[in-house]
């Protein structure tokens, strides 16, 4: 049930981002959606959600036919719900139908909610709150289909790596909006310039994948040491079982110069505790060799559990 909460949760809070701070702009976030603003403007008596529908479905069935994946029921759930909710969103928050057309931003929310003159705070706020959607939704064990099934067919089958299909995909799609927004300028069109709206659309598609990956993953504020040292490292024991209520990797080595036994210890913390952990390291030996690094994930009995087949990570 808390799955299934969260993928609606998840489908609203990406929907409400592109209503209220992307699609009035014109600004091009990649994916499915980021097409479908593009395909608005010139046809705009088709809601940008309705375009939703014309991408995904496909798409979902490429997938089954060219990768051999199944189409989960929450995945199903969240490509069907998205265009309705985005539709049902936009409905309410413009006061007509030829503003819902023209997706004027001077009259959502009755002018309340006009950022033309603050962009860079749309795109912020829109881009946030469109990966911190997708992010949840994933979590959840769903995805939002869109161009990362063609990600994937680029990969499976022209063999480019995942990331840089997706940044050929969504390239792909920034580069439409411009050819087109530039062509409406010519015939009149009264939005911004046509080259700033695609750097708009390149910052929050970095935006985008970024608080995505963050949602997903989590904050990575730990930190991995080793320590290693010609002597036993006693005092140092006992404040990490003691005081720190934690526990360490003692690992047997030798010099690779002086082969003489060495003592090397591994333990991972928050990184707030790494200062204390390196001044107990010169308290037990001012000559020991201490390496920090950033640990990615940490997993097992006080972190966090090993994910299951069905959990999705992000890269």
């Amino acid at each position: 049930m808390k799955d299934w909460i969260n993928v609606f949760l998840g489908t609203a809070i990406m929907c409400a981002g592109f209503v209220f701070f992307i699609n009035p702009y014109n600004i091009v976030p990649g994916g499915t959606y980021g097409c479908s603003i593009v395909l608005h403007t010139l046809f705009p008596t088709i809601q940008v959600g309705t375009f939703g529908y014309f991408f995904d479905i496909p798409l979902l069935i490429l997938s089954a036919l060219l990768l051999g994946s199944k189409v989960g029921t929450k995945t199903l759930a969240s490509v069907l719900s998205t265009p309705l909710i985005m539709n049902g969103l936009s409905l309410l928050v413009y006061p007509s139908q030829e503003a819902l057309q023209a997706l004027d931003p001077a009259s959502i929310c009755y002018g309340f909610l006009n950022l033309s003159d603050h962009l860079i705070l749309a795109v912020i706020m829109g881009s946030t709150l469109i990966g911190l959607g997708c992010g949840i939704v994933v979590k959840a064990g769903a995805t939002s289909g869109g161009s990362d099934i063609v990600a994937l067919i680029m990969q499976k089958y022209m063999h480019i790596r995942f990331s840089r299909s997706i940044f050929i995909v969504d390239g792909a799609i920034v580069l439409f909006g411009l050819i087109t927004f530039t062509v409406e300028t010519i015939g009149g069109y009264t939005a911004s310039a046509p080259l700033m709206l695609s750097l708009y659309s390149l910052i929050s598609i970095y935006i985008v994948a970024e608080v995505i990956a963050r949602t997903i993953n989590g904050s990575k504020d730990d930190k991995m040491l080793f320590v290693i040292s010609d002597k036993e490292l006693t005092s140092l024991h006992e404040y990490i079982l003691g005081p720190m209520d934690r526990t360490a990797t003692l690992i047997k080595s030798s010099g690779l110069y002086t082969h003489e036994d060495k003592e090397m210890l591994c333990i991972v913390v928050p990184y707030k505790e790494v200062a204390s952990v390196k001044h107990k390291v010169r308290e037990a030996d001012p000559r020991a060799f201490v390496i920090v690094t950033d640990a990615y994930d940490t997993y097992g009995e006080g972190w966090k559990q090993l994910p299951t087949a069905s959990e999705v990570e992000a890269e």
